[in-house]
This record gives structure tokens, sequence and C-alpha cells, in this order.
């Protein structure tokens, strides 16, 4: 049985985007004041893995990093399909950068033992760095392809892919275990279904906190992250808007006339 790990992201609903705020002290984000959903890209991580898990026998392990109120977006994953949920929760994860995440969710995935892919987003629509995957895959000592667009084959010691790159894409075959980040061409993902919310009421996320882990304090949240925010400041918008009136033909040549003006023509 292929035993799939999902990375999966509980991050601000993007539609109240505008209630984010910064923690002038931490330089990091406050969430507290918005809603959480399902990072859209690890959807089509999880989506990869149940449309696997219908062509051959697979067991599928959601994993996710962050505080207890995540906990719901793994209950999420859950009704969706997912065998088991694992949340990786603890305060001193707080604060973390791509690296520190990247490196958690590893030590989360060494201690499930023996795993045949991991797969996730390509990034996250809060940090966008597409860093945690590959980071994770070298801390795991795995291959990893990056901007996964089709699974064409997955049985067997290897799988055949198909990676996005400029004006095309690239096909490879990648020896398991190994790490796959994916990209929204990869499917369309299912819906919530009612059954689905029934079945996993019965399903219980397993908490890991640092000691969990056994790993340090250290090594994880802010002291374990090398990205230091040093100055933040507030963008002012400069520019002007000006109205051209006229005709067709008369704002035509104003506008002529401004573009020479400022040297753009």
């Amino acid at each position: 049985m292929l035993k799939i790990v999902v990375c999966v992201k509980a991050v601000p609903d993007p539609k109240e985007a505008g209630k984010l705020k910064i923690d002038p002290v931490t330089k990091t984000l406050l969430r507290c004041d918005v809603p959480m959903v399902l990072n859209p890209l690890d959807k089509h991580a999880l989506e990869g893995a149940l449309q696997i898990k219908t062509e051959t026998e697979a067991h599928i392990c959601v994993l996710s990093m962050g505080p207890p109120e995540a906990g719901k977006i793994v209950k999420e994953c859950m009704a969706l399909g997912a065998d088991k949920g694992i949340l990786l929760s603890d305060p001193c994860f707080g604060g973390a950068d791509a690296y520190a995440t990247a490196y958690t969710l590893a030590m989360g995935v060494q201690k499930l033992g023996e795993v045949d892919a991991v797969l996730c987003g390509m990034a996250s629509s809060d940090g966008a760095t597409e860093w945690v995957g590959p980071e994770m895959a070298i801390m795991l000592d795995m291959p990893v392809v990056t901007m996964v667009k089709e699974i064409t084959m997955c049985n067997g010691e290897a799988w055949e892919v198909k990676a996005t790159r400029e004006n095309g894409y690239r096909r490879m075959r990648v020896k398991l275990p190994a790490l796959l980040t994916v990209t929204r061409d990869l499917n369309m993902p299912r819906a919530l279904s009612f059954s689905g919310i029934i079945k996993a009421r019965k399903k219980v996320i397993t908490q890991w906190n640092l000691d969990d882990l056994g790993i340090s304090a250290e090594t994880v949240g802010i002291k374990g992250s090398p990205t230091i925010v040093t100055e933040m400041c507030a963008v002012k918008n400069t520019r002007k808007v000006a109205f051209l009136e006229g005709s067709r033909e008369e704002k035509a040549e104003l506008l002529l006339q401004k573009l020479v003006e400022g040297g753009v023509l």
C-alpha cells in the first residue's frame, strides 16, 4: 500500500486580506482577526493524492503546522477523503519562516516513518516563497520535482510526471520516495460532501508538539528562522491621475503631448 503524506496550510482567507495586520515587534502576520481557509494550491495536492487512491491502494495522511484553530482545516481534508490528520502545534512553532516551517514539517514526516510520497502545493497564498517543498526534500533526503502539472504514472518504484517550465513542460521519472510540489493545472479539486463531513466526525486529529517531535526550541519558530525582517514601512501612492477632455482625436493629441513631455516618447 502506498503511503502518501499531503502537507497543507491554513492561510488567511484571501477575501479578508484587508484585515491582516503586522506585529510591529516580531514583524510577523497577525492572523487572529482573519478567518483561516485551506491554502488553494494544497487543495490540488490533496486531490492528486485522492485520485491516486482511486487507481491504487493508498493511505493518505494530511500533515499541517499551525495554531490549534488550524485543526478545522485538517478536519476539512479528512472530510474530503484523507485517512489520517496530524497537526503540528506548539507556541514554539510560531513566527517560523520558510526554512523553520520546512524543518518542522520534515520532522513530522520523519516521525511518521516510511512514506512513499509527499505532496504539497507549489506555494502558499500568504507567503508564496515556493521554498518549503524543496527544503523539506533536502532535509528528508528525497528527490523533488517542483511545479508538477500532471502525474502520468503512479505505480511501481518510480512515478512519471509532467512539470511546468517556461513555454512548455518537462517529462520526468522520479524514484520513490519523492516529494512533489503541484500547480493548479494538476486537477480540479472536489467539493465537500455531506457524507464526507459526517464520516469525518468520527476521525480524530492527532496533535504533536515540540516534545513529540523530539527537537529543540532553538530550531523552530522565530528562533530557528534565519530570515530576519529589519524594517517595514507603508508604501505611499504618489501617482497622479488626469482626465483628458475633448473628442477622440483631441484626446489622442493631448495624450501624445503628455507622453512627449514626460519623456516616454
